[in-house]
């Protein structure tokens, strides 16, 4: 476990005391820093004592008087300073089981950290946790913590989580609750296991944690083709998937009058399979779970069209957009409102179909180099293809697949310029020729 200087930003209280890259932090205010948290939350106080360990093996002791800022300006090489504690959990519906042989050995490693889930927005089962960690979590205030609750019903969660403690784990939801600490749940709806009356239960319950609780996601269960030797799911079709929006619809009106918050919130994926109407603005209260995909698509169609009133020009130029099929229809909706406000341009979007995973995956962010290469060879691309880059591993230009985005580029002929999922942002790429 050690805190490795990454980087220390020029000018900050940091470099002036010396430290430098490669210098290893091993204690601040007589404490042994497990992650970034630790370090930030000691950092704050009034007197910061450091030990530090300089690249030559000499140890320096180095105190800052009312440090200005929370992170003395060092960048850490890890937000944790050991491994990630790993999930105990075998998920019937877990998608890292259900990924093919010969990927990247990081796409198997299955996380279920608490601080995950206040650095990156990961959502937890709790199962992993003991009585310390919550400690830890409440006496920093490191909301809000994401968790993945399935089912408030002790024995169901265990069997779809295939762990004894499930239920148990669920008593940490009254913990941060008591502790006044705010959260937001998810619940991955699987057909004959925790939907229907299990549904109602699980809905119920959490609402009593409201405000603590601030919202709860419902997304589908996603089924790839590599499931050998796991258990047999069920998809949702437009029957089931039009059940589950009027139960949550149902609950949504009575949570609005009682609790003043809608809450609960069925992801995108329901409604295009229900073929429903994605609901408008206000219904997504501010889009708590938007990285959940709940609300996505509405945020990114009144954005693009607010981006095409306050910027109604455009370059003469030809572009492509890529996507997959979940969101294939409003990428044309939106290509359609551009070309009939700005002419001069001309935008096609090819729809991909996922056959890495199976057909049955259709988000765009789950999209390999491989199928975009296989399908769109060969076809006039315009002078850039862009892409989602919720395509790439964050951070980086690599697909699921190991292929790169400058590799996909060459086999089309064409550039590939990933782009942010959001409205602005599209049509300010759009309408400009970069190149120009």
């Amino acid at each position: 476990m050690k805190a490795i200087v990454h980087a220390v930003f020029p000018d900050s209280e940091a470099a002036e005391a010396g430290i430098v890259p490669g210098d290893i932090i091993e204690n601040i205010n007589g404490h042994v820093p497990e992650d970034e948290l630790d370090f930030r939350f000691y950092a704050c106080d009034d007197i910061v004592t450091l030990t530090v360990l300089k690249k030559d093996g000499s140890r320096e002791q180095i105190e800052f008087e009312e440090p200005e800022n929370p992170d003395l300006g060092i960048q850490f090489s890890s937000a944790l300073f050991g491994n990630a504690k790993r999930c105990t959990n075998n998920c019937i519906f877990c998608f890292i089981d259900q990924l093919p042989p010969g990927m990247r050995e990081t796409l198997y490693f299955k996380d279920d950290d608490a601080r995950l889930s206040f650095l990156t927005g990961n959502y937890i089962t709790l199962t992993n946790v003991k009585d310390t960690d919550i400690d830890k979590v409440i006496r920093m205030r490191l909301a809000p913590i994401n968790i993945s609750v399935h089912t408030t019903d002790p024995a169901l969660r265990c069997k779809m989580l295939h762990n004894r403690h499930a239920g148990k784990a669920l008593r940490y939801i009254q913990r941060l609750y008591d502790g006044a600490l705010y959260m937001n749940g998810q619940i991955v709806l699987v057909p004959g296991y925790n939907d229907g009356a299990a549904l109602d239960k699980t809905i119920g319950d959490l609402s009593r944690y409201a405000p603590y609780m601030q919202s709860v996601s419902v997304v589908p269960v996603g089924i790839t083709r590599y499931r050998d030797g796991l258990p047999s799911l069920d998809s949702f079709t437009k029957e089931t998937a039009e059940a589950v929006l009027r139960q949550i619809t149902k609950w949504q009106e009575r949570l609005l009058a009682e609790i003043g918050t809608r809450f609960i919130y069925a992801s995108d994926e329901f409604y295009l399979l229900a073929g429903w109407p994605i609901p408008s603005d206000d219904a997504y209260e501010g889009y708590a779970q938007i990285e959940n995909g709940v609300g996505l698509l509405r945020s990114m169609e009144d954005e693009f069209t607010k981006a095409l009133e306050t910027a109604p020009s455009a370059d003469p130029r030809h572009v492509s957009l890529v996507t997959g099929k979940a969101a294939y229809g409003l990428m044309r909706k939106l290509a359609h409102l551009a070309m009939e406000k700005c002419p001069e341009l001309r935008i096609d979007v090819h729809c991909v179909i996922n056959t890495f995973f199976g057909e049955k995956i259709t988000v765009a962010g789950l999209l390999t180099g491989q199928d975009i290469a296989a399908q769109l060879t060969g076809k006039d691309l315009g002078e850039v293809a862009y892409i989602p880059s919720a395509m790439l591993r964050h951070g980086t230009d690599v697909f699921l697949d190991d292929m790169t985005v400058s590799q996909l580029s060459q086999t089309l002929g064409t550039p590939v310029c990933p782009v942010e999922c959001d409205g602005f942002t599209l049509w300010d790429t759009l309408r400009k020729d970069e190149l120009a």
